[in-house]
């Protein structure tokens, strides 16, 4: 694979994410396949697998929803997402018919495309792409409202096997009528409020039912009417279910077991024994029951202890986007406890170790944390070099290169460190300002970042600064400041209203950052300096919903439940190694207490921005993986 070698902030198109990880440690790195760049992303266990493409291991499905309210993909498509996480079946989430279809390079990378959706039209070259996935060996799994899907085209509903014509509602069990088909495999009949489909233009040829639906009062019909069904195309096959109109089936663990086995039947015989040989080669999850397990969402009992996995392991639980792999660039002993790092113009990963991290403030400041520079010397791809810069430090949040050396945010202290020798270790101390609270460390300051201004951005949270910077006193919290390098003056920019832990740049330069409690991501368009000494309005929501994107029920919140409650971290890909359509466009943002690495697409509206939620870029199985730094 041909790359080229990032710098820190140096060149600002490279963003890297870094996650902390008490148990096992690791630096993993992201890797866009025939791309000239990598994106490297430390997380909590070692990667020494490659699993993004279709033919690595986990089932990997395409699910085409739509934008629409009625029939809502977005709201089902990740109650199947989290259902189905633990058991290798991955999703990648899309509402365009044209970024599903358009290219058959991009469908032919996926084992199954489902459709769930009210998409009226389709192009003559995304039907000629769909059905020569299907035909050549491609799962196709429509359900419900798929059967009505196309119209323009009339072999879509012979490829389907039939096409919806009419409903009404009920609660019903559809009754299984063929238990052993292998598309049926640990199926079982359940009950749930559903449209009561009708349908027309039936092709029998190579066509299987499953499941029927007894005819009811008002129907149409009077003999039982096919509401689940296989059928085979050349070398495809073709998995339909009725079922599917609102929450009360798609939360249906019923319901999610029917699409189980139907994907992995419609995936076919060689996708489905190389899936059994993936789960085969994986530790299973193991979970004991503890007695100071938090209950915050009020469960009828909490969620019991996941032991951690050997970090090889743990990554067999970890999704990322077809096309993008995941491998291993630094693990422990190398690393302990990353949680900040950035690249210099050499192409060194700096990150900054804390095992005092969160409880241990050390009396005079004097802890066991340090920064390290890591690097690869022999150009593999993995770090096989690492020194101590500066150490006996205690709980550094945070660094960014300035002046030759480094600023490392050390609570109440920002300390500027240089090495003046060439040795790679730091010489120089120099305390630049001091005021920054330390009664809550995880509410302190961080996110530095070099600015096109030639100061130096960072956030902070409800621990506050109070302190004089050059005879001038400030005191706020939970915002982005920014500040002189050489520590001669700083200022407020952006006031918002809870923890601030994440702040980054487009390439205008505009500010934009993630905040704690269903705040993912905020656009700051004035500066609080504007207002002299009146309060005004600095920055705003601009998240289009905090909902985050989880492959695992086992999820714990505090403050906001299926949403951003820890947002953190806000970086851009700015990189050409992205695909053309994010660049400058999509932002990364941490969800850590929902075991992810999520994305909005921010685009302009009127006089600032809006961000589109984009679901997840990187999501685990494995309940110790936590985001923390985009």
């Amino acid at each position: 694979m041909e790359r080229i070698r990032e710098a820190g902030l140096t060149m600002p198109g490279q963003r890297h994410l870094l996650t902390y990880y008490p148990k096992t440690n690791s630096l993993l790195k992201l890797i866009v396949p025939k791309m000239k760049t990598r994106l490297l992303i430390p997380v909590l266990f070692l990667l020494s697998l490659m699993f993004a493409q279709a033919n690595d291991g986990p089932i990997r499905v395409l699910f085409l929803g739509h934008p629409a309210k009625h029939h809502n993909s977005n709201e089902y498509y990740p109650m199947l997402a989290k259902a189905l996480g633990r058991d290798a079946i991955y999703f990648d989430y899309t509402v365009s018919v044209e970024e599903a279809l358009g290219e058959a390079k991009y469908l032919n990378k996926f084992d199954v495309l489902l459709l769930y959706a009210n998409h009226g039209t389709i192009q003559p070259h995304q039907w000629k792409n769909l059905k020569s996935y299907v035909e050549n060996g491609g799962g196709f799994v429509p359900v419900h409202c798929a059967s009505w899907c196309f119209g323009n085209e009339p072999e879509f509903d012979q490829l389907v096997g039939g096409r919806f014509k009419s409903h009404q509602g009920a609660i019903f069990s559809a009754r299984v009528t063929d238990s052993k088909h292998p598309a049926m495999k640990g199926v079982e009949a359940f009950e749930a409020w559903d449209e009561t489909y009708f349908h027309t233009n039936h092709n029998p040829k190579n066509r299987t039912v499953l499941m029927v639906r007894d005819a009811m009062k008002g129907d149409p019909h009077t003999q039982p009417e096919p509401w689940t069904w296989v059928r085979t195309q050349g070398k495809g096959r073709v998995f339909y279910t009725a079922s599917g109109h609102d929450a009360r089936v798609w939360s249906n663990t019923g319901f999610h077991q029917l699409l189980k086995s139907g994907i992995l039947w419609a995936a076919g015989e060689a996708a489905q024994a190389r899936y059994q040989k993936f789960l085969a080669s994986r530790a299973p999850l193991k979970y004991e029951k503890r007695d100071n397990i938090p209950n915050y969402e009020k469960r009828p009992e909490p969620l019991p202890y996941q032991l951690p996995l050997p970090a090889a392991e743990s990554m067999k639980y970890t999704q990322v986007p077809v096309g993008f792999d995941l491998k291993l660039f630094a693990a422990e002993p190398q690393i302990v406890n990353p949680i900040y790092m950035q690249w210099d113009e050499r192409g060194r990963l700096w990150v900054a170790e804390s095992v005092d991290y969160p409880n241990e403030i050390k009396n005079g400041r004097k802890g066991n944390d340090c920064i390290k520079i890591l690097e690869d010397t022999d150009g593999d791809g993995k770090c096989d070099k690492v020194k101590i810069f500066a150490d006996g430090l205690n709980i550094p949040t945070s660094f960014t290169f300035s002046r030759g050396g480094i600023i490392v945010a050390h609570a109440p202290e920002f300390i500027f460190f240089k090495d003046t020798d060439g040795d790679d270790k730091a010489d120089v101390r120099k305390v630049l300002f001091t005021g920054f609270g330390v009664g809550d460390t995880h509410a302190g300051p961080s996110n530095l970042r070099y600015g096109f201004d030639n100061w130096i951005y960072g956030t902070v949270g409800y621990s506050r600064f109070n302190g004089e910077v050059n005879g001038k006193k400030h005191n706020f919290g939970m915002g982005v400041f920014r500040f002189k390098p050489d520590g001669s003056d700083i200022e407020f920019l952006h006031q918002f209203n809870n923890n601030t832990w994440g702040v980054g740049f487009n390439e205008a330069g505009d500010v934009f950052g993630s905040t704690a409690n269903n705040n993912p991501t905020f656009f700051g368009g004035l500066p609080a300096t504007v207002y002299g000494k009146e309060r005004g309005k600095s920055a705003k929501m601009i998240a289009s919903s905090p909902r985050f994107y989880p492959i695992t029920p086992n999820i714990r919140q505090v403050d906001a439940f299926n949403a951003y409650t820890a947002g953190c971290g806000h970086a851009f890909a700015t990189s050409s190694g992205f695909p053309k359509n994010w660049r400058n466009r999509r932002a990364f943002i941490c969800g850590p207490t929902g075991n992810l690495l999520g994305m909005y697409d921010i685009q302009g509206k009127d006089s600032g921005y809006e961000a589109i939620n984009a679901v997840s870029f990187v999501a685990s199985a494995d309940e110790w993986f936590s985001p923390i730094v985009a």
